[in-house]
């Protein structure tokens, strides 16, 4: 049971009723529950919430119900929710959260997150108690309760404190919200119709096949979006509205790191934060470049929100971001939040009275130079693989004919190479035998070129 029962960098993800069985569930949870009372005692508060996919609000209502019969005071959500309205709940009520999701992966999987009192990721110190509690007997210490809550009135409350919404009313921007089927829906329509912000919508209602695609705000799942964006700006979330995706006014897919950047500027600017930049190492050169210009302290993490949220805590930056589309912000959680990001997006539209478009002019401008990005995943055979490969990586002194100038081991192996505006980065995935490799340049041949010579080197 142990085996199939592990956690990555956000929890654990498996195929429902094949690895996510009740057993397993059962487990799992037991496992969290003697962690939860070890570390904070029984009268800490244990709050539930899923997403909208098969079985999680099942397997929600019976955790709460094992939880409950440990002795623990449960909340349990009365509706899907998005895992940032429940991690932000977690702190103002000084629980810990169990989250019922698999995020973007496919409609088959399911997941759970746990998510400690301080409201991101638990780390890998607090995953790996855990599962070593996995399979170890915890039995009651008392009578516990279960109460059905709506935790989304705190949460709106809260980002009416961080967002204009009076801005982006007057503004007036053309907003189409693509639902994606995913647990925002009934969160980020709500607020923009509680304060009279106009929008249309695509897919605004829950399906756990999530229309046939994947919860995943990528270009490749968005192309009903893509299409409608003409003039119009786009947003849409991940199955649990932790990641975000943003179209502009020309059907363009907008990176989250233009996002992160633009939001930076946005909030130094226009809403005087100060305070550092947190970002991944897999995470564009574009950032350093605009943190050096702000004269912004740059902090660099491994690649896992766990790591940028534990940087926030420590630092408490302006924003932090990683380059798969997740962020967050100052005087917010330390947890992704697509939703924050989607209205931030809109603020930093109504304070400039401009277009997104015109703001990613404005972003290149400043920068002088337009990167892209790119990611490779290699499969091996075994996780004994994993090791011989990244230290033939570390070796190289060049690639497609530029010299390795750097070397960062932060996470897994990143070389810079000689011409300042190039990178590779390979990384473990942590859960399989696979390798993320990363590329960063600033043209499609030497793209092309540092792809084919890594592969030459495998």
């Amino acid at each position: 049971m142990k085996s199939v029962i592990t956690f990555g960098t956000d929890g654990w993800r498996a195929i429902t009723d094949k690895d996510f069985t009740h057993e397993n569930v059962k487990c799992a949870v037991t496992a969290i529950a003697k962690y939860v009372y070890e570390e904070f005692g029984a009268d800490k508060k244990i709050i539930i919430g899923y997403d909208p996919r098969y079985k999680a609000d099942v397997f929600a209502k019976e955790s709460a119900e094992l939880l409950s019969g440990l002795g623990f005071q449960v909340l349990l959500s009365e509706k899907i929710i998005p895992t940032p309205v429940l991690a932000f709940q977690a702190r103002e009520l000084n629980a810990c959260a169990l989250m019922f999701t698999a995020s973007h992966n496919p409609p088959e999987y399911l997941g759970l997150k746990f998510i400690p009192d301080y409201a991101g990721p638990a780390t890998s110190d607090i995953t790996d108690t855990i599962t070593a509690n996995l399979g170890l007997d915890f039995t009651s210490f008392g009578t516990g309760t279960i109460k059905k809550v709506d935790f989304a009135p705190e949460y709106f409350k809260h980002l009416e404190s961080l967002i204009d919404f009076q801005k982006i009313k007057s503004h007036r921007p053309k907003i189409i919200f693509d639902g994606l089927y995913s647990a925002t829906i009934g969160y980020f329509d709500k607020l923009l119709n509680n304060h009279g912000i106009k929008f249309e919508s695509l897919h605004l209602h829950h399906d756990i096949n999530f229309g046939g695609g994947m919860p995943e705000p990528k270009p490749k799942y968005l192309k009903e979006l893509i299409s409608c964006c003409n003039g119009a700006v786009g947003f849409a979330n991940d199955g649990d509205g932790d990641r975000f995706g943003v179209i502009n006014e020309k059907g363009e897919y907008v990176t989250p790191n233009e996002i992160i950047a633009i939001l930076l500027l946005h909030l130094k600017k226009h809403k005087n934060y100060t305070g550092a930049l947190v970002k991944t190492v897999g995470a564009s050169l574009m950032l350093n470049i605009l943190a050096e210009k702000l004269g912004v302290e740059l902090i660099e993490t491994a690649v896992g929100f766990k790591h940028v949220g534990a940087a926030m805590r420590k630092f408490n930056p302006i924003i932090a971001g990683e380059e798969s589309g997740g962020l967050s912000i100052q005087n917010h959680i330390p947890e992704k939040d697509g939703i924050l990001a989607n209205l931030l997006v809109l603020e930093a539209m109504a304070y400039e009275n401009k277009t997104l478009v015109e703001l990613q002019q404005e972003l290149k401008a400043l920068i002088g130079v337009e990167f892209i990005n790119d990611r490779i995943d290699k499969r091996l055979e075994n996780f004994d693989e994993i090791r011989p490969f990244l230290d033939k990586i570390r070796s190289l002194k060049e690639l497609a004919g530029l010299k390795v100038i750097k070397t960062d081991l932060t996470d897994g192996v990143k070389l810079f190479f000689d011409d300042g505006e190039s990178w590779i980065l390979a990384r473990p995935s942590g859960t399989e035998p696979l390798l993320r490799i990363y590329f960063e340049t600033t043209s499609k041949e030497k793209m092309e070129k540092l792809q084919d010579a890594l592969n030459h080197q495998s």
